[in-house]
């Protein structure tokens, strides 16, 4: 099944519809954090574990927040200007949301400079009331020019394939299809449930992303 218009129109859209298990963590993570939210490593300290690692791609995803993108990207512009290639910065955000009555996660990637639908949701903690559903959360990325994946989706209450059914209804650009679910030191895709993740997007046209969902020091794992 072909991609959605308004999905294949993105510019990461092509990044991610080439995703597969090998890219991470050494050539894409689109799933990390820092001291700006739950994370260990200064965005300064995260942009060189990623420029070590020579990383093409990589988007910041601290809960609820943003700040690391801007020191993250100085530091990639100063390696640059050094002649040192440095992966391509993409905007990202981790946002809580109720999916199927379910408190989910919903990775925002590659929105635009100018963002302020989703200000609510960059505030350092998860909204209340109706900002809350997942439908709402849906739009506001949307409305910032991002993309919209539900985080590992195997890690909640609800089966994972209920829970791409109801993405995929709302108008959800895809899902994390590649995750360590052992949380092991260095990064390595689940079998079988990985699979069968990145096989049900395929069927629903969605596209996929991958990511350590580091919080520790080192960001070849979590």
């Amino acid at each position: 099944m072909a991609l959605r218009p308004e999905s294949r129109a993105h510019p990461l859209a092509a990044v991610l519809a080439e995703v597969d298990p090998a890219d991470c963590p050494r050539r894409l993570n689109f799933h990390c954090h820092t001291l700006c939210s739950d994370g260990s490593l200064a965005p300064e300290l995260l942009a060189d574990e990623a420029l070590a690692l020579g990383l093409e791609h990589l988007a910041v995803t601290d809960h609820h927040a943003s700040r690391a993108h801007a020191a993250v990207a100085e530091r990639f512009a100063a390696a640059s200007a050094e002649g040192r290639p440095a992966p391509t910065l993409w905007r990202g955000v981790e946002i809580s949301c109720l999916l199927e009555g379910c408190l989910v996660h919903v990775l925002a990637l590659g929105f635009g400079d100018d963002h302020a639908p989703l200000a609510p949701y960059l505030q350092g903690n998860a909204v209340v009331g109706p900002a809350l559903r997942a439908e709402s959360v849906r739009e506001a990325i949307h409305a910032s020019g991002g993309l919209a994946l539900l985080a590992h989706p195997a890690r909640y209450r609800l089966p994972y394939s209920q829970l791409l059914a109801a993405a995929d209804h709302l108008g959800f650009d895809g899902a994390e299809a590649w995750y360590d679910y052992t949380m092991g030191p260095t990064w390595e895709p689940t079998p079988l449930v990985c699979e069968a993740i990145a096989a049900d997007l395929r069927t629903r046209g969605l596209l996929m992303s991958c990511g350590t969902d580091t919080h520790g020091l080192a960001l070849h794992g979590r």
